[in-house]
Parts: C-alpha cells; sequence; structure tokens
C-alpha cells in the first residue's frame, strides 16, 4: 500500500501551490471575491481532469474548495463586515475543525483522502483498502493519527495567521501569512510523507 513521493508533492502542488498563487496574483487587481474564485480555478480544473481522465473523484480537492467556497459565503454575508482581514484565516481553518470533528465518526476524513489516492494509482486498489481498513487496526489507528495531527497543524496554522491579521499591517501581514501557510502545510506534507513510509516498514515481517 505504499504512495509515491511524488504524488504527495502533486497535491501539495494543485492543492494549495497554485491556488495560493492565484490568489495572490487576482487579489491586488479585482479585490478578495474574485481572487477567491480565482483560486478555485486550478481545483476544478483538476476535479475534471480527474474524472475525465482517470473516472476518479479527488477528495482532497474537494475538501480545499469547499473551504474556498465557505470562505466566498461569509464575504457575500454581512459577517465580512466584522470580520475584516482575519476573514480568511478564520474560514479556511474550518476545514482543521472539520478534520477534528470526523474522528467523532466511523471512517475520519483521512480515510476517505488515502481511499482516494489509492483508488487513482490503480483500479480496485480503493476495494482492498477497505479491507485492510475492516480488518487491520494498526491501519484504522495510523489513520485517525494523521488525522488528528492534520486537523491540529491547520487550526494551529489558522490561529496563527488570524493573530497575524489582527496583529500586523500589510504588507507584513500578508507576506508573514503567505510563509506560515507555507511551512505549515509543507511540514504536514513532510510528516506524512515519512510517517507513511515508517508504517510501512513496521508492517513488513
Amino acid at each position: 500500500m505504499k504512495i509515491p513521493s511524488a504524488r504527495y508533492g502533486l497535491a501539495f502542488v494543485v492543492n494549495v501551490a497554485l491556488p495560493a498563487l492565484a490568489y495572490r496574483i487576482t487579489l491586488g487587481q479585482f479585490g478578495v471575491v474574485d481572487a477567491l474564485i480565482a483560486s478555485a480555478v486550478p481545483l476544478v480544473a483538476w476535479m475534471v481532469f480527474d474524472v475525465v481522465r482517470f473516472r476518479h473523484f479527488d477528495a482532497l480537492s474537494a475538501i480545499v474548495l469547499a473551504g474556498i467556497a465557505m470562505s466566498l459565503m461569509v464575504l457575500l454575508s454581512g459577517a465580512a463586515r466584522w470580520m475584516g482581514e482575519a476573514r480568511e484565516p478564520a474560514v479556511s481553518g474550518i476545514i482543521g475543525v472539520l478534520f477534528l470533528l470526523s474522528l467523532f465518526l466511523e471512517r475520519p476524513l483521512v480515510y476517505y483522502l488515502a481511499r482516494s489516492t489509492m483508488s487513482r494509482e490503480a483500479q480496485g486498489r480503493e476495494t482492498e483498502f477497505d479491507a485492510r481498513w475492516q480488518s487491520n487496526p494498526a491501519l484504522a489507528r495510523s489513520i485517525r493519527l494523521m488525522t488528528v495531527v492534520w486537523g491540529i497543524g491547520l487550526v494551529g496554522e489558522n490561529l496563527a495567521r488570524l493573530w497575524i491579521a489582527l496583529a500586523l499591517i500589510e504588507p507584513d501581514a500578508g507576506r508573514f501569512s503567505t510563509w506560515l501557510r507555507y511551512a505549515v502545510y509543507g511540514g504536514l506534507t513532510l510528516w506524512t510523507m515519512l510517517y507513511r513510509r515508517l508504517y510501512i516498514k513496521r508492517q513488513q515481517p
């Protein structure tokens, strides 16, 4: 059940780097709403390509897209007036909260992300993954641990970005917020790669 490291890099580029780049490029010229819409374009394009080319639904892209959609809903509502500059980090933190809340479900969010990756690698691997989830308690524990780490990481990152938005002024606030976002997502991705390798090594006879 090995996941090539390149897939984590691709997931980071599609779901973090490209949306963040589109957001920053568009923000200065068109404003926050248009910037959020622009950041969703790479995600939608990737999901359409994935469905047409591989008959596969990318769960991670769907989660990130849902976060952008929630941000747009807040911006277009009256809440945007009192949230001010803190609205983007505060709303994107909802994704981290969803990770943590999913621990109360039979199958947390990381289960669906891992299953999505399996199905892209080869047809039928998602069925194998479902069977191993049912029969291997160690796999279930590892999935829940990853859910905890990602949930806490995302919530912590967004609380820190919220403090930056409230405590600093532009352009420092935007610069530090962007650096923090890349550092946390990069750190979470690296940790996931190393943890997966350790888990696989431990499962080998």
